[in-house]
């Protein structure tokens, strides 16, 4: 059954320039936001009903827009859907408010065994009509469109029918959920797969996307590897360029999960993206 609620189709926030929170920033951001705009929490870090860390989001909430993006919603695995998790992400939305919720378009383990990574999946049509009804379950349950990561991969289906672009659009288009596009994860999967970054940009309907994510990776051998502990490098920064020319301006944030550095230096990174934006604004004008 479609729940009748009117935040499913309502449009989001345009939320401007903002940053991951990670508990080492969680004072300094506090007593110094300089112009961080919003803030992204990992949602599965506050699922508990209560505690430390509930504290501190009650504060940032007070502070800060927030948006959820979580780990472990397993959107394309073939266990069913975890309904207590998804309960614990009713609840946690309900009490904070948040613009958005996001997690990755991917399956994150199978027989109740937890992988603690985000696995690619096979780009066929019969994965694709098992997304799509799982995505408008996760909707229907939590009452609101929900938005879907593409996540980096150094693997390939040999099934695969689809580009990994044409099943992301698909999904966002059947399923009516939105998309967070991380530019550096189109960078690394372009690289390691031997695609154009542009193609993948060019297939992406512009209605459907709400957020960027901008990360730094590393490299292994001939793959790279999304490890979000690097500032963002210089090829991504151009593919936010395109991306920018492609979507428009769309609310954007830096991720660091280790390595992770003081504030100020992601405020640098922040306000580089800020005036990259304000260049090609200008420019288009």
């Amino acid at each position: 059954m479609t729940m009748n609620n009117p935040s499913r189709n309502h449009p989001l926030p345009y939320l401007g320039y903002g940053l991951g929170l990670r508990v080492d920033h969680y004072e300094s951001l506090i007593d110094e936001p300089g112009d961080v705009e919003w803030l992204e929490i990992v949602s599965e870090n506050y699922l508990a009903p209560g505690g430390r860390p509930l504290r501190w989001l009650e504060r940032f909430r007070e502070r800060f827009p927030l948006v959820m993006h979580g780990v472990s919603m397993s959107i394309g695995g073939a266990d069913p859907l975890d309904e207590r998790y998804l309960d614990q992400l009713d609840a946690l939305a309900r009490r904070i408010e948040p613009a958005w919720i996001s997690d990755h378009l991917c399956w994150t383990g199978v027989g109740g065994v937890n992988l603690h990574d985000l696995m690619p999946l096979p780009y066929t049509e019969e994965a694709l009509d098992h997304v799509v009804a799982r995505v408008q379950h996760v909707q229907d349950r939590l009452g609101r469109r929900i938005l879907l990561e593409n996540v980096s991969s150094y693997i390939r289906f040999a099934a695969s029918q689809l580009t990994e672009w044409e099943f992301l659009a698909a999904v966002a288009e059947r399923a009516d959920c939105l998309i967070l596009l991380d530019i550096n994860n189109v960078h690394v999967s372009a690289h390691n797969h031997g695609f154009s970054a542009l193609d993948y940009l060019d297939g992406i309907p512009a209605s459907r996307v709400q957020q960027f994510h901008l990360a730094g990776h590393e490299r292994s051998g001939s793959l790279l590897i999304d490890t979000h502990d690097a500032p963002v490098v210089d090829p991504v920064w151009d593919l936010y360029v395109e991306a920018l020319r492609r979507f428009g301006r769309v609310s954007t944030m830096i991720e660091r999960d280790d390595h992770i550095p003081p504030l100020q230096e992601l405020r640098a990174e922040l306000d580089h993206a800020r005036r990259l934006a304000d260049t090609w604004l200008r420019e288009a004008a």
